[in-house]
């Protein structure tokens, strides 16, 4: 599902912040980037990020402006000079010929050391992240529920549909073994004609039971009956848990049982109203795929 929140905070001359967005995806996965400086605190984040969202590809975007003097670098003197008395014995340089750049000095491994204060600046970034990513992960579940607001309501018409066609099913079903008897007798009625001969009453009601039990769907219409009942309650009581895995698999189960009356029944109504079904059932585990 997708969504979107972002927080800031000033904390001791330091600017905090961070911006969260969130993308569709079946599982949960998690993207954080963070200044250099504090990737130390990437698994934490993560962590929590897996603590308020199960599903999406959420990406977490941190950043830090600090115009305190505690965030300036120290500068190795000891490193600079060594630097610079190699330097000064290259001929190029001794002639004149190559001036020192101080920018670059600066940018040589081992000139500019962290702060001796790095701890205690974690320490300030790590309370700040995790206070203003709660406020951000709150504006973004709050987005998020929004959208499940009308996709609740897309994914319940569809339901509608299914039941619609369900009971269509079930009141025709009867008709379907009674249009078999009927065409079956008239046609052994004119065959025996044709050839002068005779059935026994017995044979012909063995012949229609084998039918009957080969198309029964009674089954299967109980048991989809059955999976719509459980997809409105998950539904309706979703606020304390997610359950969007949990329809995903419901989704497969109702396919499952359509199939099977699809591959059962050989009347072409029936087979009408099954298409419909199948086709709401495909959406539904589309659309499910985003339900947190």
């Amino acid at each position: 599902m997708t969504g979107f929140g972002d927080a800031s905070r000033d904390t001791d001359g330091a600017r905090y912040f961070i911006e969260i967005r969130s993308l569709n995806n079946k599982y949960f996965k998690g993207v954080i980037r963070l200044p250099e400086e504090f990737q130390v605190l990437e698994a934490e984040l993560e962590s929590e990020l897996r603590r308020r969202l199960n599903r999406g590809t959420v990406t977490l975007t941190a950043r830090c402006s600090d115009t305190s003097e505690d965030a300036a670098f120290e500068v190795n003197h000891k490193a600079l000079d060594h630097y610079v008395d190699q330097i000064r014995r290259a001929k190029s340089v001794a002639q004149g010929d190559v001036k020192l750049d101080v920018g670059a000095l600066m940018n040589l491994p081992g000139v500019l050391v962290p702060p001796p204060n790095e701890e205690e600046r974690i320490d300030r970034a790590r309370a700040a992240f995790r206070h203003i990513m709660k406020e951000a992960c709150d504006h973004l579940l709050s987005m998020r529920a929004r959208e499940g607001m009308l996709l609740r309501e897309e994914l319940l018409a569809h339901a509608e549909l299914i039941e619609k066609n369900l009971a269509q099913i079930q009141a025709r079903t009867p008709d379907v073994v009674r249009d078999y008897e009927n065409r079956l007798r008239a046609r052994i009625d004119q065959m025996l004609k044709d050839a002068g001969l005779s059935i026994e009453p017995a044979d012909l009601i063995r012949e229609i039971a084998i039918y009957a039990e080969r198309t029964d769907i009674a089954e299967e219409i109980a048991r989809l009956t059955g999976h719509i009942k459980q997809f409105h309650d998950l539904l309706a009581n979703n606020a304390e848990r997610s359950v969007g895995r949990t329809l995903d698999f419901l989704a497969q189960e109702m396919l499952r049982e359509a199939n099977t009356i699809a591959s059962k029944s050989p009347d072409s109504e029936i087979s009408r109203l099954t298409v419909e079904v199948k086709g709401a059932i495909d959406r539904i585990k589309e659309q499910v795929q985003n339900v947190e």
